[in-house]
């Protein structure tokens, strides 16, 4: 044989070798190696259908209403659309898988294809998987198109019925942006096609969409109807995914309170219940509970913890705090101004959050308590709405032209459809927000991470501080709709250079807690308020002496007298010192500390007071002037309160004649002073005088402030009083039920006015005979007040005094003495042994003693509430004379006639001067004497 050239064994061992690489290549896979010459590739033979679910079937998982079914119901008809909205680890995916285990095991026939569309990369990957799972011929060649087989295999319904579920599909770049598909320098760009357009519309098949991104699913679905959102789970729901995870709970209370807890988030409760697992015995779902409402931290840390799961894509946390940092993260590179407004957000509470309060403010000032604005209306500490440095866009501390304002309202609007399309936020049909409890504390988190929290929160003081006004009524509507928020407030700590700002919103929030009577909560936000103050500005400051008064009345209606008259004190001794004792700011907390002696019954150092004050308001303002009528009116109350009836009227019609003329007849001073004079009517059993004021007051309240008006239901309340004096029971209860029902409704059914009605009604109840129904209300009423106001508060001890009053109307002794006696020694150590609350409440005892025919114990009550009023009231006083009364009938029940005559004639004769010949009580005392005379002579 002849030898070869070394040329042509040069060229055969070349071709050979480059047969071994490319061999080498197929083998191991080795990109970058040289590919035999291919043509094409020979056809394969189909396979039969099958699924390419990459996750197991959850033998945990929960059906949830009937969603299943309404996927089953849109994608029975292709070519269909269908689309899971919601939050990531509501569970989703969850659902889509258990939808496509259920379908595959009803028709074997039909291929079940999963797709993971997070990117575009895992993107290509499914359709890959398609490919191969189908035998695609061609996609093996160096340049196929995979995209395009697939779909023109989904597209030919000769290749039976299918069902594709894109999860995870939250980028709308990934099937809207071209570039990102092909990259920006591949290829010729008329070949650019995104992805969407490779999704077929065929006869044969549907598509399933999992996406935290509305917008997206109702791009990708066609129809709003497409759109399933997915929530947090039902609470039975939740409890029984706990009990699959964890076994029945031991305690089902606990665990609602955990589910609860968790917001009902599907990947929260597994969270927890694998944290619980992974620790047990030592953890259960009492200790979860436990260190997730310890702290901040503690919740943070349970957040974050992952102990994986199967059916979860790989590149998905198991966390719930990262699983929605990567939402927040998403949105703040898109769009900045949406991640700060959600940023913003997560400081006010989860519900209610107006929508008014969120935008950029127009023009906005603050006024600190205590302190005068000068005459361009600027107080002297600056803004108190200037932005801080830093992120809100849009945001300005002045003015906004027309321009300038609709633009940042359309931002506005793009940035919440941007977080409503991620289901971030919620929103309802009176412009209000809403976001779920642990989305608010993941974005808190994730600011924290970020270094911005610090930031943000000082922001949303300021808009609070600035959009927060004060407690006054005509404020009501606007602190309503604010206050939940102003709550969250107490738990912020400001920035040192925004202390005052913090603190005049708590004070505004203290004043419209006061107003409603929801007195724990003004005490903590004024008395925050009043250390913030004193720390910035020094005890002796005009906004520290504002908020140390109003702390003062907020302790004088939680009954804490004593504490109030101290703080009182103060202020008034900072004032004589700084102001002058004859500054109105002066007197008005003298005014002040003569209504704490009043509370107290202490009513001769109150109208010490009061007539200083009267006097030096006369000759600093006049004796007109509209501080001095006040003044004149409480002097007026002090009166009453001694049962010093001429002399309160005279000042009472003072007062009214000079509001009259000064204001009009139908000012709101003008309709109080009516009223007061009105009241005095009343207690000299002038009924038809005071009738007619009342009427005339609560009509006027009606036309001038509103039939709803605090002040309209006050009058209302007094008229059915009178009523209720004259024996016209029906009439009191018409009255009496429509304040209760408004009260209800307008201040709260725990307010201690929506309280006084209820016992009112109660009152005309018992009255008519009706004691199992005054019983049902006073009961109420006493509970209520227990909770709101404390066990020893006066206005509690006064409905347990009712009810024991309703008890001895029904013979029901033994209930009634038990809270006699409760009252009785409770007031003897709250109130002291001669407060007169304290003397009503033995007389009620001696009353049930007597009814019992203990007399003598309860000659023994009445003789030392008798000697007590002398000394403590005056002898002529009308309590005093009562107790004169109530012993003479102790003394006859006792066969005592001579002592019991004599004694009731002298309180006859005392009635009678003091009180008017026709005044009810001297002509019940009167009549008493003729009947004992009758039968001292019989």
């Amino acid at each position: 044989m002849a030898r070869a050239a070394p040329e042509e064994v040069r060229r055969r061992w070349e071709a050979e070798r480059r047969v071994d690489e490319a061999r080498v290549a197929v083998v191991h896979g080795l990109g970058g190696l040289p590919t035999p010459p291919m043509l094409s590739e020979r056809p394969e033979t189909p396979p039969k259908p099958f699924t390419t679910i990459p996750f197991s079937r959850d033998r945990d998982f929960v059906n949830r209403g009937d969603i299943l079914e309404q996927i089953d119901r849109r994608c029975s008809e292709p070519p269909a659309r269908v689309a899971l909205v919601g939050l990531g680890g509501v569970g989703k995916s969850q659902l889509a898988i258990e939808y496509a285990h259920r379908l595959a095991t009803r028709q074997p026939d039909a291929w079940v294809f999963w797709v993971h569309a997070g990117t575009y990369a895992r993107v290509e990957e499914g359709f890959r998987t398609i490919a191969d799972a189908v035998k695609l011929t061609g996609r093996n060649l160096p340049k196929a198109d995979i995209l395009q087989l697939v779909y023109s295999w989904l597209s030919n319904e000769r290749n039976g019925r299918w069902i594709m579920i894109l999860d995870s599909a939250d980028d709308r770049d990934v099937f809207y942006n071209a570039n990102i598909a092909h990259g920006t320098t591949s290829g010729d760009e008329r070949d650019r096609r995104p992805f969407v357009t490779y999704l077929p519309q065929s006869q044969n098949g549907s598509i399933i969409v999992t996406t935290r991104n509305k917008d997206l699913a109702f791009r990708l679905s066609g129809r709003r109807q497409n759109i399933i959102e997915v929530g947090p789970m039902a609470q039975t729901d939740a409890l029984t995914l706990l009990e699959k995870k964890l076994g029945s709970p031991a305690d089902l209370d606990v665990a609602a309170d955990l589910v609860q807890a968790l917001d009902l988030v599907p990947l929260a409760i597994s969270q927890a219940a694998a944290y619980i697992q992974a620790r047990a015995p030592r953890s259960s779902p009492e200790k979860y509970l436990t260190k997730f409402r310890k702290s901040e931290h503690r919740k943070s840390s349970l957040l974050q913890y992952d102990a994986g799961d199967l059916r979860r894509d790989g590149g998905a946390s198991n966390a719930v705090l990262t699983t929605w940092q990567i939402s927040f993260d998403y949105i703040r590179s898109k769009r900045r101004s949406a991640a700060d407004l959600l940023s913003l957000m997560s400081f006010f509470d989860r519900q209610g959050i107006p929508g008014w309060v969120l935008k950029p403010p127009r023009v906005t000032k603050q006024e600190v308590p205590g302190r005068c604005l000068d005459d361009a209306g600027d107080t002297d500490f600056g803004n108190g709405s200037s932005a801080s440095d830093g992120d809100m866009d849009g945001e300005t501390d002045g003015g906004l032209t027309d321009d300038s304002a609709d633009t940042i309202d359309d931002g506005f609007e793009d940035d919440v459809a941007m977080l409503r399309d991620y289901c971030l936020i919620a929103t309802n049909e009176m412009d209000e927000f809403e976001m779920h409890g642990l989305v608010q504390f993941s974005t808190r988190k994730w600011l924290e991470q970020s270094g911005q929290q610090e930031t943000l929160k000082q922001k949303f003081i300021e808009r609070m501080a600035a959009s927060f006004p004060s407690g006054d009524y005509k404020n009501w509507a606007t602190c309503r709709n604010l206050f939940a928020h102003v709550q969250v407030v107490l738990g912020y700590r400001p920035s040192e250079n925004r202390e005052e700002i913090w603190a005049t919103l708590l004070y505004n929030g203290g004043w419209f807690a006061w107003s409603q009577g929801r007195y724990e909560v003004a005490q903590q936000m004024v008395g925050k308020a009043r250390r913030a103050f004193e720390k910035r500005l020094g005890k002796e400051d005009a906004a520290t002496q504002a908020s140390m008064s109003l702390f003062a009345q907020v302790l004088l209606n939680r009954g804490q007298w004593e504490e109030a008259e101290k703080l009182f004190m103060q202020v008034v001794e900072t004032s004589k010192t700084n102001l002058g004792a004859d500054h109105p700011s002066t007197l008005t907390s003298m005014a002040n500390l003569a209504s704490t002696y009043r509370k107290q019954g202490r009513w001769e150092e109150a109208e010490k007071l009061d007539v200083q004050v009267m006097e030096t308001i006369k000759t600093k303002l006049g004796a007109d002037h509209p501080d001095t009528l006040s003044s004149m009116a409480n002097l007026a109350s002090t009166y009453r309160k001694q049962g010093r009836w001429e002399e309160a009227e005279k000042l009472d019609v003072q007062v009214m004649e000079t509001i009259k003329t000064k204001l009009g007849a139908d000012h709101p001073d003008t309709l109080s002073s009516m009223a007061n004079l009105a009241s005095t009517y009343r207690n000299q059993g002038r009924w038809e005088e005071a009738e007619k004021l009342f009427v005339q007051v609560m009509e006027t309240s009606k036309t001038k402030l509103g039939a709803d008006h605090p002040d309209t239901l006050t009058s209302m309340a007094n008229l059915a009083s009178t009523y209720r004096n004259q024996g016209r029971w029906e009439e009191a209860e018409k009255l009496d039920v429509q304040v209760m029902e408004t009260s209800k409704t307008k201040l709260g059914a725990d307010h201690p006015s929506t309280l006084t009605s209820m016992a009112n009604l109660a009152s005309t109840y018992r009255n008519q005979g009706r004691w199992e129904e005054a019983e049902k209300l006073e009961v109420q009423v006493m509970e209520t007040s227990k909770t709101k106001l404390g066990a020893d508060h006066p206005d509690t001890l006064t409905s347990m005094a009712n009810l024991a009053s309703t008890y001895r109307n029904q013979g029901r002794w033994e209930e009634a003495e038990k809270l006699d006696v409760q009252v009785m020694e409770t007031s003897k150590t709250k109130l002291g042994v001669d407060h007169p609350s304290t003397l009503t409440s033995m007389a009620n005892l001696a009353s049930t003693f007597w009814n019992q025919g203990r007399w003598e114990e309860a000659e023994k009550l009445d003789v030392q509430v008798m000697e007590t009023s002398k000394t403590k009231l005056g002898a002529d006083h009308p309590d005093t004379l009562t107790s004169m009364a109530n012993l003479a009938f102790t003394w006859k029940s006792q066969g005592r006639h001579s002592g019991a005559l004599a004694l009731m004639k002298d309180c006859a004769q005392a009635r009678q001067r003091l009180l008017s010949a026709e005044h009810p009580s001297t002509l019940l005392s009167l009549a008493t004497i003729a009947e004992w005379s009758r039968e001292h002579v019989s």
